[in-house]
Formats: C-alpha cells, sequence, structure tokens
C-alpha cells in the first residue's frame, strides 16, 4: 500500500467573497500520477497552488508526508510546478535553462553537467544542449520546462494543463511522454486538466471536480463505468442521462417502460437519474419489449457511426459500428448491466 505524501484537510478559499473551493478533503498516494478534472472555474488550479504553495487557504491543513506545511513557501517545498505557458528564459540555450536551479544551488560543475544530460536524455533532447530555446517548437519547449523542473528531484511535480498550447497530435504523443517520465522517475505527478481523454489516458487516479468540491474520486476505468453522479457521467465521456423512477431494488422504468437493472438502495418509486452510455446502445428492429424511436441523425465518425434517436421525450445518443437509416423507427437494446443508477442531482 503506496503512502499519502500529501493530505488536504477540510481547505476552503474565498476570493471576494465568493467561495472557491468548499471544504476539500483529499490524500494523494506517493509515486501516482493523480489529475484534477473539471470545466473551467471548478477550483482545480486553485488546488494546484495550494499543494505548491502560491495560495495559502483561508482554513484547513495541508500535509506533505505527515507534517503541516501551510506555513513553508514554495522554493522551500519538495515541490516543483510546470505551467502551461513554459516560462523558459529566452536569453539561455536548453543546456542553461536545465541547470538554472542548479546553479542557484551552487553544486558543483561536474554534478550540474551529469544532472542536466540525465535530464536530456529523459525527454528525448540529448545533442539539444546549445540550441537557442525561441528555435524549439512548442513540444520540445514543453520537454525543457518539464527538465527544469525535473533536474532538482522534487518529490512532487504539478503541471497546470502544461499541453493546452500544443495541437491535438502533439498533445497526444506528449500525454505518453509524460506517463513514461512519471513511471520511470517514479515520483508523483499531479496534473490540472478539463479535457477527459487526457485524464484517462494518463492517470492512476482521477478527481473529478465541479463548483470548487470533488465529485467523485477513483481509478479512471472507475470513473468511466461508474459515475457517482449524473454531472460525472456528462462530462467523463458522452452519456444519455434520463429521467427514471426506480420502482424497487434491481427495477426502474425508463420512458414507461421497465427494466431490470444491477443497483439497489435507492427506495420504492423515487425518481432517480439513469445514465446509459452510448456504446452499450444496440439498435435492434422495433418491437414492444423495447424504447422504439425515429433516426434523426446518422454521422460516421471513423471508427463507428454516431446516431441521434427521438425516443418520447429525449434524444438518445448511440454509437455503433453499423449504421441505422435515416427516418427509420428502430429499438433501443440494453442490458441490466449498462443501466447506472444515481440519485437525482440538485438543482
Amino acid at each position: 500500500m503506496k503512502k499519502n505524501i500529501i493530505s488536504l484537510k477540510n481547505i476552503c478559499v474565498s476570493f471576494d467573497g465568493e467561495r472557491v473551493l468548499d471544504n476539500i478533503n483529499l490524500d494523494i498516494r506517493d509515486k501516482e500520477f493523480v489529475t484534477f478534472l473539471g470545466p473551467s472555474g471548478c477550483g482545480k488550479t486553485t488546488t494546484l497552488r495550494i499543494i505548491g504553495g502560491f495560495l495559502t487557504p483561508d482554513s484547513g491543513i495541508v500535509e506533505f508526508e505527515g507534517k503541516d506545511i501551510k506555513a513553508v513557501p514554495p522554493h522551500k517545498r519538495n515541490v516543483n510546478t510546470v505551467f502551461q505557458r513554459y516560462a523558459l528564459f529566452p536569453h539561455l540555450n536548453v543546456y542553461d535553462n536545465i541547470a538554472f536551479g542548479l546553479k542557484v544551488k551552487k553544486l558543483p560543475e561536474n554534478e550540474i553537467n551529469r544532472k542536466v544530460r540525465e535530464m536530456l536524455e529523459l525527454v528525448n533532447l540529448t545533442g539539444f544542449e546549445k540550441r537557442s530555446v525561441n528555435r524549439l517548437s512548442g513540444g520540445q519547449q514543453q520537454r525543457v520546462a518539464i527538465a527544469r523542473a525535473l533536474v532538482n528531484e522534487p518529490k512532487i511535480l504539478l503541471l497546470d494543463e502544461p499541453l493546452g498550447a500544443l495541437d491535438l497530435k502533439l498533445r497526444k504523443e506528449m500525454q505518453i511522454e509524460l506517463k513514461r517520465i512519471q513511471q520511470s522517475l517514479e515520483i508523483t505527478f499531479i496534473y490540472v486538466t478539463h479535457d477527459q481523454e487526457e485524464a484517462l489516458t494518463m492517470s492512476d487516479t482521477v478527481v473529478v471536480m465541479n463548483g470548487g468540491s470533488i465529485q467523485q474520486i477513483g481509478s479512471p476505468v472507475d470513473i468511466y463505468n461508474e459515475p457517482k453522479n449524473a454531472f460525472v457521467a456528462d462530462f467523463i465521456g458522452e452519456s444519455n442521462i434520463l429521467d427514471g423512477l426506480m420502482v424497487r431494488d434491481r427495477l426502474v422504468t425508463i420512458s414507461g417502460k421497465n427494466f431490470e437493472c444491477v443497483d439497489g438502495g435507492f427506495g420504492e418509486n423515487k425518481p432517480v437519474d439513469v445514465v446509459i452510455r452510448p456504446e452499450d446502445i444496440t439498435i435492434i428492429p422495433q418491437d414492444d419489449e423495447h424504447i422504439s424511436g425515429v433516426v434523426k441523425s446518422v454521422t460516421f465518425k471513423g471508427v463507428h457511426y454516431e446516431m441521434l434517436i427521438e425516443a418520447y421525450d429525449h434524444d438518445w445518443l448511440v454509437h455503433s459500428t453499423k449504421s441505422a437509416t435515416l427516418n427509420d423507427t428502430v429499438g433501443l437494446s440494453f442490458g441490466p448491466d449498462d443501466i447506472h443508477i444515481m440519485n437525482k442531482m440538485e438543482e
């Protein structure tokens, strides 16, 4: 069992009278890749800044390896940060950018040289030592920023939307690269993004945030397959979120028809949110047992077709490798395991 390296306890932050973080409690384990995921303004960067020491919470405790560090300034924390704007020194070459922190510490020249070359190899920039950072691509500049942060051997690396300025292909390459670096160094990475795919691709643990609160913490698989509420279900991938009535344990009514499910504990005849992923729905010929609807749109997405089926008062999103015919009436088939029940979200 990995030990906790960071513990946030009852953290609250307000800006101009508005609550930005509302009683955040979070344990981050050593050597994990943890991602804060959520929409703009949800509090993820504020949480990162508290861990880094750039912001002091109004109340609560920040622990690093069991010790309260709330009063410890950023430069005395064993934490480094990579920002979206890489903040490289334009007048220094690649080598001197990476070596900057080591020179401030007045390490011996031979030790600086060894550490910088190890970092260059780690981020695949060997041979770029004398290159001006202004002559590097966005992806190469990102690698230099990561190497500069890691060369000081922090216990934790904070990354605030570091791939946001890169194009899609480069972002995907850097996602793989960051995960490789984290695994090879075996240190804790805490990453901030609003990109769901990025979070699911890289993380050991995902912390989904909204409105200054943590909505769910779990592995990417758990977050995707077992969302705690409709917000998480909708934010992590596409979902059909439907009004349902929990008749009793393991039986739910959707659009006037009863379906067996695997969930219980919601009470009897209680309104609930029902989540069904679009890839879990199979289009079948219309019959009386299944919900049926009219095919309103068919879009080819490369790997699958995306279809909108108008059934009762809801447009169902369906992903399938087989296309339905526009304006046909079809049935929608899904099994008990495909139905996820959750409490109604408060308005």
